[in-house]
C-alpha cells in the first residue's frame, strides 16, 4: 500500500510513501509500549504542558498546517483554518479539564467508605479519516494522552502530510519519544496491530464496512473499542420554521467540507405546507456557488476530496436516477480539472430506492416531503444511521420535544454547531457506538476502578 498525497484540485501527485515494514512496526509498537509505562506516571501538570504546548504551535502556525489540509483533500481555505483553530481548542481543553473529569469519585455504601479511581490502560490504536486531517486526530490525542495512555495512529492514505505534521507537532511541543506514533502500515498490519498484546484499545472514525472489521477484530481480541461510522443525518423542517435563519443553516449543512462530513444534513425532511417556499430559496442559495481553487480565499466551492469519492457519488446519483429519482440540479461532474462536482439536489425518493437508505458522502441534498411533524419523525427514524440531526422551528419546545423522538446520538435545535470541544460526538446504530470530545471523550479508555475500606469483623 503506497501513501500518496494528490492535489485534488488538479490531480497533481505531491509526494508518494512506502508503507513501513513489520520489522519497523515492532520497533515502533515497543516504542509506545516503553513510553507507556512512563507517561501514566506522569502528572497531569507534566502532561497537560505539553498539550498546550501543542495548541500554541496550531494557533501560532495555522497557515501552514491549514495549507496541507487543502492541498491534500481540497478543502477550502477558510474551512481548514476553522479546522486547525478547533483542533488547538480540543488540546487546550484537555489540558484544563481533565484532571477533574478523571478526579476520583466519592461513593456512598452502606458501610465504611468508597471511591472510583480512573487510571489509563495503554496504547490504542487509532484509525482515522481524511476528511478532517487534523481535527480527527486532536479528538483522540487530546483526551487520550491526557489520560495517561500513548497513541498510535493510522492515518488516511491520501492526507500523510498532514498526518506526519501532526506528529511532529508533538514533538515540537515536548512529548517523549513513543507518545504519539503515524503509522503508515497496510490494512494486513492493521490488523497485528489490533491483536498485538501491547495494543489495549482500539478508536476508528470511517465507514460501516472498517468500522465492522475492526471493531470484530477487537472483539475477538476483548479490547474495548470506539466506532464513529457516518451518518445519513435528517433536517427537518418544521412549518413554523424561520426560513431566513433555515436556508443559511440548510447550505451550511450540506455543503460545509463539500458535504465530506459524518453529521452533515443529508436528509432534507420538509412539511408540505412549507416545501415550495424552502426548496426555491434553498435552490437559489446553492445556485450561488462557484467552484474554483480552495486555496483561493474568494472560491465558494472546492473540488472533492480525490478522484475515487467523486466516481464514487456520481455512481450513486446514476442508481437513484435508474430507481426513480428526479434532479432538480446538478447531478454531474464539473467539466474542469480536478476532482469538481456539482451541486446536486435529489427529490422523489421512494423507500426502494438504494438512495433512501445510503449516506451521500459529498455535495448531494435528498429532499424528501412529508405531511405533518409525525411524518417528520418516522422518516428521520427511518435511517440505519443515528449519527446525528436537527431541527428546525420557531417555537423551541416544539423542537425540543421532536428532537426527543429521533433515534440518533445527537440532535441540533435551529443550528447544526458540533464544534465544541464540551460536546460529545457520536451515534447510534449503524453509526457505531462510544463518544469522543466532552467528559465522555476522556472516559472512553480509561479503567474505572473501585476501591473499598471498611473496618469490621472478617466474615466467618
Amino acid at each position: 500500500m503506497t501513501y500518496k498525497s494528490i492535489n485534488p484540485n488538479n490531480g497533481t501527485i505531491l509526494k508518494t510513501f512506502d508503507e513501513i515494514s513489520d520489522a519497523q512496526l515492532d520497533i515502533k509498537l515497543a516504542s509506545a509500549h516503553a513510553c507507556y509505562q512512563t507517561w501514566k506516571n506522569t502528572s497531569y501538570k507534566q502532561r497537560a504542558a505539553i498539550m498546550a504546548k501543542a495548541a500554541e504551535l496550531l494557533h501560532a502556525h495555522t497557515d501552514d498546517f491549514a495549507k496541507l489540509a487543502t492541498l491534500e483533500m481540497g478543502k477550502r481555505i477558510d474551512e481548514a483554518r476553522g479546522e486547525v483553530n478547533f483542533s488547538g481548542k480540543i488540546l487546550s481543553y484537555y489540558a484544563d479539564h481533565a484532571e477533574a473529569f478523571l478526579a476520583p469519585e466519592k461513593l456512598d455504601p452502606e458501610h465504611g467508605e468508597a471511591h472510583m479511581e480512573s487510571s489509563p490502560i495503554g496504547v490504542i490504536f487509532c484509525v482515522e479519516p481524511w476528511n478532517f486531517p487534523f481535527y480527527q486526530l486532536a479528538r483522540v490525542a487530546g483526551p487520550q494522552l491526557m489520560a495517561g495512555n500513548v497513541l498510535v495512529v493510522k492515518h488516511a492514505s491520501n492526507v500523510p502530510q498532514c498526518a506526519i505534521a501532526f506528529e511532529q507537532l508533538l514533538i515540537d511541543a515536548g512529548a517523549p519519544e513513543g507518545l504519539y506514533t503515524n503509522l503508515m502500515v497496510s490494512h494486513q498490519q492493521s490488523n497485528q496491530i489490533i491483536d498485538d498484546p501491547r495494543v489495549k484499545g482500539v478508536a476508528l472514525t470511517g465507514g460501516f464496512a472498517a468500522g465492522r472489521s475492526v471493531a470484530a477484530r477487537a472483539g475477538q481480541n476483548l479490547k474495548p473499542s470506539s466506532m464513529e461510522l457516518g451518518g445519513s443525518d435528517a433536517f427537518i423542517v418544521l412549518d413554523d420554521a424561520d426560513l431566513d435563519n433555515t436556508i443559511p443553516w440548510a447550505v451550511w449543512g450540506r455543503m460545509y467540507n463539500q458535504g465530506q462530513t459524518c453529521c452533515a444534513a443529508k436528509r432534507f425532511i420538509v412539511l408540505d405546507s412549507i416545501a415550495d417556499k424552502f426548496i426555491e430559496k434553498f435552490q437559489t442559495a446553492l445556485e450561488l456557488q462557484q467552484p474554483g481553487d480552495p486555496m483561493d480565499e474568494t472560491t465558494t466551492k472546492g473540488p472533492m476530496s480525490q478522484e475515487a469519492a467523486l466516481v464514487n457519488i456520481l455512481k450513486q446519483v446514476d442508481d437513484a436516477v435508474a430507481h426513480g429519482a428526479k434532479v432538480l440540479m446538478g447531478g454531474k461532474r464539473i467539466d474542469c480539472p480536478g476532482s469538481f462536482m456539482q451541486t446536486t439536489i435529489l427529490t422523489n425518493i421512494e423507500p426502494g430506492n438504494p438512495a433512501y437508505r445510503t449516506e451521500f458522502f459529498g455535495p448531494v441534498a435528498l429532499i424528501f416531503r412529508v405531511k405533518d411533524e409525525a411524518a417528520a419523525i418516522a422518516l428521520a427514524n427511518d435511517s440505519d444511521f443515528g449519527l446525528g440531526g436537527s431541527v428546525f422551528t420557531e417555537d423551541a419546545a416544539r423542537g425540543k420535544r421532536v428532537a426527543s423522538q429521533i433515534d440518533t446520538g445527537m440532535m441540533f435545535i435551529n443550528n447544526i454547531d458540533w464544534t465544541d470541544a464540551a460536546l460529545p460526538f457520536g451515534g447510534v446504530k449503524d453509526s457505531g457506538y462510544g463518544r469522543e470530545l466532552g467528559e465522555m471523550g476522556i472516559q472512553q479508555f480509561v479503567n474505572k476502578k473501585l476501591v473499598r475500606t471498611i473496618s469490621m469483623a472478617a466474615p466467618v
